[in-house]
């Protein structure tokens, strides 16, 4: 990575034991446009002010913001793979887009700390925004999903982490910032518990207990960890997931709050195609007839040094009136992730 690249958001920091994560929408008004551009100078004032009660509580607030709002907000110009989020799946398998022009992804140690920053954050911001989803997770023992099986095995880590997060030249304005998808998933903790251990090993493609990987010639190619690993030019594409389960057994809500981060949307994409639609088409993620996807939103998460200098930049002009417009997609080439390389000079296309 180039040495003058921005320093990053807590992308890839310390797993916690908590987290809440906070969708919300942009109220319309040129003074509620005000308000969330200056706020971006106060949040990492606000992370340190918080987090400093508790020195080893591992505070941090990733934040991001769509597509729609970018243009609203900021105008040109613009991160270059940004976009709404797509939609994939028909019928009852289905990777839904909803609503998302801000995200607060709030990690720490213990819960306490996560809602006092949460506080302090919605406070500054007031009616400039509506939360439209709000949700409170927990780590399950082990880094286990709600489904029983450990979560984020095979997450990058170090230097390999940042490689598979943070842009680099491929975008040299935006170095140092990185992409994200959250989606929440509701579980039919019934109909899977009613499984045998054994399907649920083939659906998974991991052992439950020991959480090795299931041996090639036994792993479906169906199997969540088949449809979900992606190999471009013989090697491995990465994300890094910072999952969490969440749920009110009174309500029988029982889900996993899915967070994917890359350096670009792509291979997250790609993911979620071969789940929901199937690879080839038709053989699909079997975990998806015991977990419906009911969000889904597509965020840029600018470096740490962008995100304060937001708060001097200048909305889109008001003789325009309108923002402006998103750069046309890069053509796709057949087999390529569009991504590039992941190592030598880190061009993305």
């Amino acid at each position: 990575m180039p040495t003058n690249v921005s320093e990053p958001q807590a992308v890839s920091g310390t797993v916690t034991r908590s987290a809440i994560f906070i969708v919300a929408t942009l109220n319309d008004g040129d003074a509620h446009a005000d308000t969330i551009r200056a706020w971006c100078a106060d949040v990492a004032a606000l992370v340190r002010a918080v987090g400093h009660r508790v020195p080893g509580g591992n505070l941090s607030c990733v934040c991001g913001f769509g597509s729609d709002a970018w243009d609203r907000l900021f105008g040109g110009p613009r991160p270059a793979a940004l976009h709404p989020f797509r939609e994939l799946g028909t019928g009852e398998r289905v990777a839904v887009a909803t609503p998302g022009d801000l995200l607060l992804h709030i990690r720490a140690e213990s819960m306490d700390l996560c809602f006092e920053l949460a506080t302090q954050l919605l406070g500054k911001l007031g009616d400039a925004i509506q939360v439209v989803d709000e949700v409170h997770g927990f780590r399950n023992f082990d880094m286990r999903a709600m489904i029983g099986f450990v979560d984020g095995t095979e997450n990058p880590a170090g230097r390999e982490a940042t490689d598979f997060t943070v842009i680099g030249d491929e975008d040299a304005e935006f170095a140092g910032g990185s992409y994200v998808i959250v989606q929440k998933y509701l579980h039919d903790m019934a109909g899977w518990n009613a499984l045998p251990v054994e399907t649920q090993e083939l659906i998974i493609g991991r052992k439950k207990l020991s959480d090795i990987e299931l041996d090639e010639e036994i792993k479906p190619s169906s199997s969540h960890s088949s449809l979900t690993t992606l190999v471009e030019n013989g090697q491995e594409v990465k994300i890094l997931r910072d999952n969490m389960p969440f749920g009110r057994p009174g309500a029988g809500e029982f889900g996993t709050y899915f967070i994917g981060y890359a350096r670009s949307p792509a291979p997250i994409e790609k993911m979620l195609e071969n789940m929901f639609v199937g690879l080839p088409p038709g053989n699909y993620d079997r975990l998806l007839d015991f977990s419906k996807a009911v969000t889904g939103s597509l965020f840029f998460i600018p470096s740490a040094d962008l995100l304060e200098a937001l708060a001097d930049r200048q909305g889109p002009s008001a003789s325009d009136g309108h923002p402006a417009p998103a750069p046309s997609a890069a053509p796709h080439r057949e087999g390529s992730l569009n991504i590039g390389s992941l190592k030598g000079n880190r061009q993305y296309e």
